[in-house]
Formats: structure tokens, sequence, C-alpha cells
């Protein structure tokens, strides 16, 4: 059974801790329990937090595309009043992107690693194919220390699992907003 909130997901709370900040987090599940627009005020008040932290957790994820405001005037005071939602959707597409270019970094690692017999060095992280370690005699171009076969079916092994894991996550993700 899926999750109903996909706050409750690791990935998207470390995608809204990076573009919003720790507080990001507490901010989309409160307003994912109104379920209708919502004042900076309103949620301030639920954070126990001050409006301009609010407003600044607010506008880091509208620079997004993840929060959007509606603007009224009182026309008592003559200020303005903006009332925010949050875009489910848009997060999803967000880390869907970043997953994806994750995602092709570890394939396109996992078919050089399967494709060619590397070499590390021990000193600095210059990894080279064996032919390129070879011509020069298994010392690091670099900085001149030993290099030894990188050769790990373990590290092969963890790259297949991350793949497999993103892979999961962004279903999960698919499903709960799509």
């Amino acid at each position: 059974m899926p999750q109903k909130s996909i706050t409750n997901l690791n990935l998207v709370k470390s995608f809204l801790d990076t573009v919003g900040g720790e507080d990001a987090i507490k901010l989309v599940k409160i307003c994912e329990r109104k379920r209708k627009d919502f004042t900076d005020e309103d949620v301030s008040k639920q954070m126990k937090m001050k409006v301009t932290e609010i407003r600044a957790i607010l506008n880091r994820l509208h620079y997004r595309g993840i929060a959007c405001y509606q603007k009224s005037r009182n026309q008592k005071t003559g200020w303005y009043n903006y009332t925010w939602s949050i875009k489910k959707c848009r997060i999803a597409e967000l880390i869907n992107e970043q997953q994806k270019e994750n995602l092709t970094k570890l394939e396109e690692k996992r078919d050089l690693e399967a494709d060619y017999n590397l070499f590390d060095c021990n000193n600095c992280s210059e990894r080279l194919p064996f032919e390129v370690a070879a011509e020069y005699s298994f010392i690091c171009p670099s900085c001149g220390g030993v290099m030894d076969s990188a050769n790990n079916p373990n590290k092969k092994r963890q790259v297949g699992l991350q793949i497999k894991k993103i892979e999961k996550e962004l279903e999960i993700l698919g499903k709960m907003v799509g």
C-alpha cells in the first residue's frame, strides 16, 4: 500500500531540505494537510516561527516553482495579502529531473566499469583504464603514486543497487503524484 503523503519519502525530504532548508519539510506537510490555499501568517502560527522566516522558506520554494501565490490588496490597510499554495506535482517533476541525471551518471559509471579494466591511484583520486595506466608503468601521472586495480565486484554491485533504488523511488513517487 503506497504512502499517502509524498513528504514521507526520504527522496522528497532530502530534496526539500536542499531547496528550502530543514523547515521546508514541515511547511509542506502543514500545507498538504490543509488541502487549500494558506497565508504565511497561518503557517507561522502553526510552526511557531516568525512570519519573515516562513516567507523566506516560501520564497526559496517559489523560486523553484514549488510554492505559488496570489496577491490581493487589503482595502483598509493598503497592504498586500499573499495566499500561497504548494504544487506537489512540481516537487515530483524536479526530483524526476534530478534523479534521471543521477541515473544516467550511474549507468555510465556501470558501463565504464564493465567495459574497462580500471586502475586507481593510492594517493589521489586519479582513475585510468588499463591501457593508459600501463603506459605510465602503473605510476600515477598526477602525483607519482602507485596505481592498483579498481575492478571490484562489490563496487559494480553497489552501483547496480543504487540504480535499482533510484528507479524504485521514482516509480513510487510517480504513483503518489500521478
